[in-house]
């Protein structure tokens, strides 16, 4: 019998499929429900991993009563992080949020409130952190490889949040432009946009690799295309008390980066004071300028292992050993990414630049 009981709830976001299969894939692990109000959009999971019936649920209370989880996957629209972890949090069961933390600061507050009051461990899940450039790039950061970290520039995004499904599974043009409409990741109510969606990879991340530092101010711009109600390209720069740093977010990038990386690259290139380190999405290699190695060279990024290869893996290990999550996952270091996030949208709302909020 599996020791931890899985279910994945609300399918708004189409990575509730690679979460449910690392849970899947995972040997202390069992999918015991999954639960959306509309059930055609979990056909392809039902089918995926073999679930009967008696384990598909479109009400919420029925699913958590039945299926008694010991780990919950939600993977909600983006304004809804905070209403959903409300919802859930009184059952006192570790959840496992799927980025970014929310669409406002106030919002991510409610929801670190809420499990508070009831005892249930909260992680925010960033796909990114699971990339073995990054990690690498954190290991070799944090020892000391390129001195402090001063710098981060960040630019990534993906053609379109429509152009994919689960397990990167891609969709035709005609599809895309059908659902656009309706589609909630188009919807200024709903948290939609690449700014919401990619900024908060880049500025959490980015926190991750400056040791946990705050900016001062930031300043963002935003493009909305005609007819469009939330924006597909944005830059952000923050001020930081030893410089500046760059964070930009784009959807219509010319590939996917998990195929072929466009130009610009998406990733990192941290600027440290006794060198350099560039780490694009899903590349073998990153390259390190030292002064032992003013011209660059490419190392290998580490082949990573248990338990952190995923976020389900990591926080089951963290339940194991009763240890707090830690890192980009941490509501801590995402709560400061969000409040660069909410700065950000407040700034290109206004035009000007502005404090950090929060």
């Amino acid at each position: 019998m599996a020791k931890y009981r899985v279910v994945g709830i609300n399918f708004d976001h189409m990575h509730i499929g690679d979460n449910l299969r690392m849970a899947f894939e995972h040997p202390a692990c069992e999918i015991v429900g999954v639960c959306d109000e509309t059930p055609s959009r979990m056909k392809d999971a039902i089918a995926q991993f073999s679930l009967p019936q008696d384990r598909v649920f479109t009400d919420v209370a029925a699913c958590m009563e039945a299926a008694d989880p010991d780990l919950i996957l939600l993977c909600p629209a983006t304004a809804a992080h905070g209403d959903w972890t409300e919802r859930l949090a009184p059952y006192g069961k570790p959840i496992l949020m799927e980025k970014p933390f929310a669409a406002s600061l106030e919002e991510a507050d409610r929801m670190v409130a809420a499990c508070q009051r009831h005892g249930a461990k909260l992680a925010i899940n960033w796909p990114m952190v699971w990339y073995p450039s990054h990690r690498t790039a954190k290991r070799l950061v944090d020892e000391g490889t390129i001195g402090r970290v001063l710098e981060v520039h960040y630019y990534d995004g993906n053609r379109g949040p429509l152009w994919h499904t689960a397990d990167k599974i891609e969709r035709t043009a005609d599809e895309v432009e059908r659902e656009k409409p309706s589609s909630w990741f188009y919807q200024r109510s709903a948290g939609g946009g690449s700014l919401l969606d990619y900024l908060g990879y880049g500025v959490t991340l980015g926190t991750w690799f400056l040791g946990g530092a705050k900016p001062i101010e930031v300043v963002a711009m935003a493009d909305r295309p005609d007819g469009l109600e939330v924006d597909e390209h944005s830059v952000t720069i923050a001020r930081y008390a030893f410089g500046l740093s760059k964070f930009e977010t784009r959807w219509g990038t010319f590939t996917d980066p998990w195929t072929h990386q466009p130009q610009p690259k998406c990733g990192f290139v941290l600027v440290g004071t006794d060198g350099t380190i560039s780490s694009f999405d899903k590349e073998a290699t990153i390259r390190v300028q030292t002064a032992d190695h003013p011209e660059g060279r490419e190392v290998a990024v580490d082949s990573l292992e248990t338990p952190h290869q995923n976020p389900v893996q990591y926080l089951i290990d963290c339940l194991e050993r009763d240890v707090p999550v830690e890192g980009p996952l941490s509501p801590e270091l995402s709560r400061i990414g969000q409040q660069i996030v909410d700065t950000a949208v407040r700034s290109a709302e206004e035009g000007r630049v502005l404090p950090l909020m929060g």
